[in-house]
């Protein structure tokens, strides 16, 4: 029996688990109910070892071989937001013949789906090799990507040879997307009644220049013919004034700078510096850290720097999914980028670890009301999750 019949096979399983998965709610920082949900059908379906560490990820293991590979999923979801735009229920995890809705269903509970049930496939059709799998239910990603697996590494102490990224890609494989930026700029002014402005130094007209700088920045940003162009948007605006009737003595703008390829921190710092010379502005950076306590009460601060990445199409892992997509599917697999970011900024950006990616859902659902996943993505997706560890490890003893 196949990968994909068997998965076929157990495609009502599927979906019940991926009805689970969305009833239990779990924004950012509050992810406890749907880790015990996940651990409950792991050990269910019969993992090797599964654990809850002091972030609260959980970390389910198959196999004991010398190959290290870690398949991700973040478990955590952003909020419902204008629940009058959802046809159902957010949190229902109704289901019909072709679709699972709800909050979560591709942004990306439907990784941890397929993963756990490909890990069971593997089992049952005796898949194993020399390698271990392990199963990664990650959180607070929505928050602070890369956090979850930042503190496995530094604090699990386990670092995979190779690692998959869940995240929706349509049942494609992505090998990269850019990373980004999250940073302040503030000017400072001097107060002053508003009846008399000229006595005073307005801060937030010293901000309009620089924004004015920063929005013809974003067009002439570099352009890499694979991941795309970089970008930069002020996506908040704050200020400081004694007064409603006062000029204001502080302006503070928030910064989403998205980095394509060849671009780093310090290049983007940079070219803000340039906007202050060229505005004369006496402006400051102010770089940002991500602090939030996780469901189990642990802190673990990081900057809110994350690294663009990109794995070459001729690597290991990619040609690996790539064989992977062709034997399970008995076709090519499409192979491209992610719009928006993943873990990978920590996998490959941080730690430089060979990642690939492969998810059931569509990135378009992402965020969106009315999110939803295809039942047949979740069924293939396991089928491929259960052929891949074999073939990378079987692709590495050549």
């Amino acid at each position: 029996m196949t990968t994909l019949e068997l998965a076929e096979k157990y495609r009502e399983d599927i979906v019940k688990f991926m009805s689970k998965l969305i009833k239990a709610r779990s924004y950012s920082g509050d992810e406890k109910e749907v880790i015990q949900v996940i651990k409950e059908e792991m050990e269910k379906v019969g993992f090797d070892e599964v654990k809850i560490d002091g972030l609260g990820n959980i970390l389910g293991r198959i196999g004991s071989g010398k190959t290290v590979i870690a398949m991700d999923a973040h478990i955590d979801t952003v909020e419902v937001g204008n629940p009058d735009l959802w046809d159902k229920d957010p949190f229902s995890g109704d289901w019909d013949e072709e679709w699972v809705y709800g909050r979560g269903a591709s942004d990306q509970k439907a990784g941890m789906c397929s993963m756990v049930y490909g890990m069971k496939i593997l089992k049952d059709l005796n898949l194993l090799d020399d390698f271990t799998v392990y199963v990664t239910g990650t959180v607070m990603e929505e928050d602070c990507d890369g956090l979850c697996w930042r503190y496995i590494v530094e604090e699990d102490k386990l670092k995979p040879d190779f690692v998959v990224i869940t995240e929706p890609t349509s049942l494609n494989v992505y090998r990269g997307h850019r990373g980004r930026i999250e940073f302040r700029v503030k000017t400072v002014g001097l107060s002053a009644h508003a009846s008399a402005p000229e006595r005073g130094d307005n801060a937030i007209y010293k901000m309009a220049k620089i924004i004015n700088e920063i929005e013809k920045l974003n067009e002439n940003l570099h352009y890499d013919p694979f991941l795309g162009k970089g970008t930069i948007v002020v996506s908040q605006i704050f200020f400081k004034s004694p007064s409603h009737n006062a000029v204001p003595d502080e302006c503070v703008i928030h910064i989403d700078r998205r980095l394509t390829a060849g671009e780093t921190k310090e290049s983007a710092f940079e070219e803000i510096r340039e906007i202050f010379k060229k505005t004369g502005i006496d402006a400051e950076i102010v770089e940002l850290t991500y602090s939030k306590p996780a469901y189990t009460g642990v802190e673990y601060p990081v900057e809110k720097y994350f690294p663009t990445w990109v794995v070459e199409e001729d690597s290991t892992v990619v040609q690996a999914a790539k064989e992977t997509f062709e034997k399970t599917f008995n076709d090519e697999p499409f192979i491209d980028k992610w719009t928006f970011s993943t873990n990978g900024i920590a996998t490959a950006g941080v730690y430089g670890i060979p990642t690939v990616g492969f998810g059931p859902g569509d990135e378009k659902y992402a965020h969106a009301p009315n999110e939803k996943v295809k039942i047949e993505h979740l069924v293939k997706a396991a089928a491929f999750y259960a052929n891949f560890p074999k073939t990378l490890v079987e692709k590495l003893k050549k």
